[in-house]
């Protein structure tokens, strides 16, 4: 891995961010350590990282509203690392757009491979990424009057207005486009856009379709693009054209 890479490690603990960036720079990585939120965003503006691995637990801060600034300013990886491993935290830090969320206490080689994944996806060049069962030169997917550009990661409205889209909504979107008509199991899209089996009550994958669903759905409640096939998994219902 490159020393280009930047990584930005946010937590109040000093030793843990001197720990983290240790470790990270003998992998190779750039480090920036830092204990507060304003500082960390200070960096986004002037040395953005390719990858911010952010604590919940900031005295006097909310660490959800530093996510979702970071999902909603820069496009960058972004793994919550702490010690809140409550299942409704980790819903939620899905929710606002973190690409993985780790409890501490954790082991610095499977944080490793959850960061080398986060990255793939957010940096790998289009071809890299994983998007099975299309021909090499298909570049544009055309759904019920929306358009994804894989070359250029970019989703289009029916309207013609641009749709952010964060690394992890865009690959799953890709590989239902690539699968429509299919029913996809939870299993099989964990596998496919994060490189894992999923966990007993992992839900993961359902978040991520909630996100989709807000952004693609004129009724998230009745949704029409993506459905849900009880016990099952999700199907892409519209039909797809690609080029």
């Amino acid at each position: 891995m490159s020393s280009a890479v930047h990584i930005a490690v946010l937590d109040d603990d000093a030793e843990i961010t001197r720990l983290l960036a240790g470790y990270l720079q003998n992998q190779g990585y750039r480090v920036t350590e830092t204990h507060a939120g304003p500082t960390l965003l200070r960096l986004m503006v002037a040395d953005p990282p390719d990858l911010v691995l952010l604590d919940l637990g900031l005295p006097g801060e909310d660490g959800f509203s530093i996510a979702r600034q970071l999902r909603e300013h820069w496009n960058c990886g972004l793994v919550i690392v702490t010690g809140r491993g409550d299942a409704i935290d980790k819903v939620v830090g899905l929710e606002v757009g973190a690409d993985d969320y780790v409890t501490k206490p954790f082991d610095l080689r499977e944080l490793l491979a959850r960061i080398k994944a986060v990255l793939r996806r957010t940096r790998a060049a289009p071809a890299a990424r994983v998007v099975p069962a299309e021909p090499a030169a298909s570049r544009r997917y055309r759904f019920a009057g929306w358009e994804l550009d894989l070359a250029a990661r970019q989703l289009v409205d029916p309207d013609g207005s641009e749709v952010a889209l964060t690394g992890g909504e865009f690959d799953l979107l890709a590989i239902f486009l690539a699968h429509a008509g299919r029913v996809l199991s939870r299993d099989f899209l964990l596998e496919q856009t994060r490189g894992r089996e999923a966990a007993p009550f992992d839900r993961t994958i359902d978040v991520q379709v909630g996100r989709l669903r807000k952004k693609l759905e004129a009724d998230v409640d009745e949704p029409r693009i993506i459905k849900s096939v009880r016990g099952a998994g999700y199907i892409l219902v519209p039909a797809v054209s690609s080029r």
